[in-house]
């Protein structure tokens, strides 16, 4: 470019003077010989032209190899005579300089061209830079004085104020595009520079952040400055037209450092900002995953989990005992590709087969395009969470090592659950030992039976009942509860149970029954005592049910008469397991064709709504509406209005026990 001219030339009479700004880049030569033709023209000094031409090409060349800055080019031009100097901005000494093996170096071969070729020539020094000028006069022409001509040369640049480096400190908050923009134009208003841009590489391309000025043409590489970054992080400072200032390089590297403390401030706040919303979703996602102990709805859980926050889609395949994979579950972004998603994932089985044995996140290739992570939890492989973006999305390693540790989380969630499921079976199996299998079935004689454990149905409960049949019109009724819930209540249950059916078969009395029951209690029981009820069952020979009913700390039974009437019968003795000696009175009942004796638990009894209970008053409304109905019927019937009386969970065991004439 042609900029106003700073340094004259003295003692010349009818001339022109041209100075031009040249790039620090392999366009400069062209450009000067550009301007030499231009005035040599002007002139009409076409006889210098190929002197001028090869001195200014060498000399500009030199400057920008060895320089590396821009370059001023000054001509002067008159009749008799082309001047020309070359000027660059790197302070230094301008000379002949030989190498070690006796040759002059590039630099010094140019100068040897000017001293062969130009009429004069010389070196000029100022501070911030140096030059060559050479002149050459038209052949013909009266010759010039000889010596050096006079150059009006800058004063040296003044050093930047304390002020003003003291702004290259930054400013304080704002966004990162803001403070740095803001930061950039303190430093091109300090250096001189015409423009200045900041580049940021996150990990996934270079971005411009912030630019000011003008940044048109190129700059040499002492200002193109690299920040260093943390990696992956990247970033660099590009500064432009500040080549003329002395104290660019300086002022240049003190903003490069406040840019590197900005960006680094930045990627630490958004990197916390980040942390702090995947651990929120970390602790959401385990809550979630804690809520289900059911094995399948926590596998259909995961994808739903992933996708689309941590990737386009997502699969979960479970190992069965084996080792062999199967497909559990599956969501994608896009539920139309859910289809070849899952032709894909089956043939990537022995991919994921592998990747299940290593703790390693493992990449998988077309057509899946995603990786695996093992699902391993107290030691135990337990299959694979899958997740991939397309081939196009860029995965980023937070986002990696979060879906490590949902895989974490979610394999001992599947873990528990598995644990869960294995405990509930053998609840389950254990509680219907403790149970018959059926109820016996008899002529003019209803048995129906409801139990509901508590919880989970993971720990056995208390309350059992049992039908002893003695002869074929004789049957016993045991109806219990024995305190607490667990193997060692089972254990109890168990032994009472056994007990009374090795007593009752071999003859004895039922106050001799409870009496052994308690000894047994004391002697085994570990502290736990037992309510029971027992009713032994005779069929007459004119239809009548004679019942013979012992309550040993056990709830009254409800006696439900044909037409609806009830009523509490049987007085209340001692439980069992608790003193040395009991009392268990005796009661006789009779049953009349369509009457109905229900048995209970203090689970049905105790149902609890807020501070409200279920209540005996309420069990026998009930009881009474359900005059008429088969034995099996009644029981269902309370089971659902017990279950109903309360939006919570039982507390308790709930036992129900029907005894019905169906004469």
């Amino acid at each position: 470019m042609v900029t106003t001219l700073q340094w004259r030339l003295r003692g010349v009479t009818t001339q022109t003077v041209r100075r031009i700004r040249l790039p620090a880049d392999h366009s400069s030569p062209g450009l000067a010989r550009e301007a030499i033709r231009t005035i040599v023209h002007e002139w009409d000094l076409g006889p210098l032209l190929d002197e001028a031409l090869l001195l200014v090409t060498e000399l500009t060349t030199n400057s920008v190899v060895h320089a590396g800055t821009e370059v001023d080019l000054e001509i002067t031009a008159s009749a008799a005579a082309l001047t020309v100097a070359v000027l660059d901005f790197r302070p230094g000494q301008v000379g002949p300089k030989a190498e070690q093996s006796g040759t002059l170096d590039e630099r010094g071969r140019g100068l040897l061209l000017v001293d062969q070729m130009a009429t004069a020539w010389g070196t000029l020094h100022f501070t911030g830079g140096k030059g060559v000028w050479f002149r050459l006069d038209r052949p013909g022409a009266d010759p010039a004085p000889f010596g050096a001509p006079r150059f009006e040369l800058p004063a040296g640049q003044a050093a930047p104020s304390p002020a003003a480096l003291n702004a290259l400190s930054g400013p304080e908050g704002g966004s990162l595009t803001e403070a740095a923009e803001e930061l950039l134009q303190r430093l091109c208003d300090v250096s001189g520079a015409t423009g200045a841009s900041l580049t940021v590489d996150e990990g996934d391309g270079p971005h411009t952040v912030a630019a000011v000025g003008r940044l048109s043409g190129s700059v040499d590489s002492g200002r193109r400055v690299p920040l260093r970054l943390t990696r992956p992080w990247r970033a660099e400072l590009l500064v432009a037209g500040a080549g003329s200032n002395p104290y660019a390089r300086p002022v240049t590297a003190i903003a490069a450092d406040r840019l590197t403390l900005l960006i680094e401030n930045h990627r630490l706040r958004r990197a916390d900002s980040e942390r702090r919303t995947w651990l929120t979703f970390l602790a959401d996602a385990s809550e979630l995953l804690a809520q289900s102990l059911d094995v399948e709805l926590t596998l259909a859980l995961i994808p739903r989990l992933v996708v689309p926050r941590l990737g386009l889609w997502c699969a979960i395949h479970a190992a069965d005992s084996g080792g062999e994979l199967r497909l559990a579950a599956a969501a994608h972004a896009d539920e139309s590709m859910l289809t070849d998603l899952l032709d894909a994932l089956e043939g990537a089985t022995p991919q994921l087969k592998e990747a299940m044995g290593t703790d390693a996140v493992v990449p998988l290739g077309s057509p899946v395009e995603g990786y695996v992570v093992a699902l391993i939890a107290r030691g135990q492989h337990l299959g694979t969470l899958t997740v991939g973006g397309g081939r196009d999305t860029w995965q980023r390693a937070e986002e990696v090592a979060v879906v490590e540790d949902v895989a974490r989380r979610a394999a001992l969630a599947i873990d528990n659950a598995n644990i869960h499921a294995e405990r509930r079976g053998i609840a389950q199996a254990l509680q219907r030992s403790l149970l018959p299998p059926q109820l016996p079935k008899a002529e003019g004689v209803e048995f129906g039976a409801e139990y509901v454990p508590t919880g989970e149905g993971v720990d056995v409960g208390g309350d059992f009942y049992d039908v002893v049949p003695l002869s074929a019109r004789r049957w016993l009724v045991v109806v219990g509860d024995v305190s607490g819930k667990g193997v060692q209540a089972a254990t109890v249950t168990g032994l009472v149970r056994d007990v009374t059916r090795v007593l009752v078969r071999d003859g004895r009395p039922l106050p001799e029954t409870l009496h052994r029951l308690n000894e047994t209690l004391l002697e085994r029981g570990g502290g736990r005592f037992c309510t029971l009820c027992l009713a032994q069952v005779m069929r007459r020979q004119d239809g009548l049910l004679d019942v013979t009913l012992h309550l040993a700390g056990h709830d009254q039974p409800v006696l439900v008469r044909a037409d609806g009437t009830t009523e509490l019968v049987g007085a209340c003795g001692t439980a069992l397991g608790l003193l040395d000696r009991i009392n268990t009175p005796r009661t006789q009942i009779i049953l009349y064709p369509g009457d109905t004796l229900i048995f209970y638990t203090d689970g049905v009894t105790e149902r609890r709504r807020g501070i409200e209970l279920l209540g005996v008053d309420r069990l026998r409304e009930e009881a009474g509406a359900l005059a008429g109905f088969p034995a099996d019927v009644v029981v269902a019937r309370l089971r659902t209005r017990t279950l109903s009386f309360s939006a919570e969970p039982p507390r308790d065991d709930i036992a129900l026990f029907a005894l019905r004439n169906d004469s």
